[in-house]
């Protein structure tokens, strides 16, 4: 039987992310240059969330922003979100948010739950990035957060060629290396061909209602730090 186009995506995000789940942060900090966990550090701090805040890790992979945050906000309520069982498995060992295998294009949430939503290193890769945009806003309440820590196409077209090249080599060194299998991490620069700027991501963000949005672009607009108010 043929999947819809939708469940056969999640699949194979699930299988893709099954796969590296072992080394996803081992990685993640090779291509920030270690910078990773500094970053969202920093996302937390400027976030400053109230000790009883209501808060959703969205693709949270193996719960390192979870494990930031329930630090630096211990009283926090956490939910991490993921669609990776092996990502989700790792998560439960980090931190004490609670875990949810879900989509993140139909959340299990009502309405304006969470006082901010976090997303490290997802919405370039959900299969509908305006659903996703749309559940988030749905679940957060008005006068909440959305805080986003991405990756993005640099706006200058120099740097851009350098930029996705450098991904690449890095993704194939480190496949090869640590699996055996060059294209597995080139999904980082594949996923950016069909995704926006930092700036472009800024006016999406006020285009969905969103106020006071704030952006921090490193590597030259390569990696994105986004904090918008829900209006």
């Amino acid at each position: 039987m043929n999947l819809p186009a939708e469940k056969e995506d999640w699949r194979q995000m699930r299988r893709m992310f099954g796969a590296i789940a072992p080394r996803y942060d081992f990685v993640t900090r090779a291509f920030s240059y270690g910078m990773d966990r500094r970053w969202k550090q920093f996302a937390v701090r400027k976030a400053s969330l109230p000790q009883g805040a209501t808060i959703l890790d969205l693709a949270c992979g193996t719960g390192d922003f979870s494990r930031i945050i329930t630090q630096s906000i211990p009283a926090a309520t956490v939910f991490a979100v993921d669609l990776s069982e092996k990502m989700l498995n790792l998560a439960r060992r980090r931190s004490p948010a609670k875990v949810v295998c879900a989509n993140a294009m139909k959340l299990p949430f009502p309405d304006g739950m969470f006082d901010c939503v976090f997303v490290g290193y997802g919405l370039r890769n959900f299969a509908d990035l305006y659903a996703a945009l749309q559940e988030i806003h749905r679940v957060t309440r008005t006068g909440g957060l959305i805080v986003s820590l991405d990756f993005f196409l640099p706006a200058n077209q120099i740097w851009r060629k350098f930029y996705l090249g450098y991904l690449c080599a890095q993704g194939a060194f480190w496949g090869f290396l640590l699996h055996g299998r060059p294209r597995l991490y080139t999904y980082i620069p594949d996923s950016l061909q069909s995704f926006i700027s930092v700036e472009k991501f800024s006016a999406l963000l006020l285009h969905w209602g969103y106020a006071q949005v704030e952006a921090r672009p490193y590597l030259r607009g390569g990696i994105g730090l986004h904090w918008a108010i829900k209006g």
